[in-house]
């Protein structure tokens, strides 16, 4: 069992060889249940909403933001808002432009200009990135995700074209707690 890599291993099986395991632990039948599904449904929903209120506000004109290609979006957006909008990618820490902004007005999305965050609920998180404890109604979503191995996140998505914003974590100010920890290429301000 050593020898074999974890690519050739599926996770319970991994996990229930691995000594003082017991197998009958609520973590393992859950991942069970999920393993033995044929297609495993996930939900995505937008922060702070319940499933009776799924669409987001304040939105104006349709476009079908889903059926545009990588070449549609390369010709809409600069090179680094495609790799943290499109390819979820994280701009380096105090280099974006809003990480330090004050400016008064409302973050919209770059990619569909979907209105995100009001700058009254932006605060400094000493992190070197944006960060709100709350967005605009329900135009955020967020997901499980699960890209760093054993460092499970929320990401945050643009409700309207699914754009990658940043991640969402439990260590933010009143009235929420929650830090909604925003790559700034994926932002837009509107002053007031």
């Amino acid at each position: 069992m050593a020898s074999q890599g974890l690519s050739s291993l599926s996770f319970g099986t991994y996990i229930s060889s691995r000594p003082g395991f017991r197998s009958k632990s609520k973590i393992f039948r859950s991942f069970q249940a999920l393993s033995k599904s044929s297609s495993p449904q996930f939900s995505i929903r937008a922060m702070g909403s319940s499933a009776s209120s799924q669409k987001p506000e304040n939105i104006q004109g349709k476009v079908e933001y889903a059926s545009l290609s990588d070449e549609e979006w390369k010709k809409r957006l600069t090179g680094e808002q495609f790799y943290v909008t499109r390819q979820k990618g994280t701009e380096r820490a105090f280099t974006g432009e809003y990480w330090n902004t004050k400016t008064p007005g409302v973050y919209h999305c770059i990619c569909c200009e979907t209105p995100l965050f009001e700058s009254s609920t932006k605060f400094d998180s000493g992190t070197g990135w944006p960060s709100y404890y709350q967005p605009i109604g329900n135009n955020v979503k967020s997901k499980l995700d699960l890209s760093v191995i054993f460092m499970p996140r929320q990401e945050v998505l643009c409700a309207i074209c699914d754009a990658h914003l940043g991640h969402v974590f439990d260590d933010g100010p009143p009235p929420t707690g929650k830090r909604y920890c925003i790559n700034s290429a994926s932002l837009k301000l509107k002053p007031n």
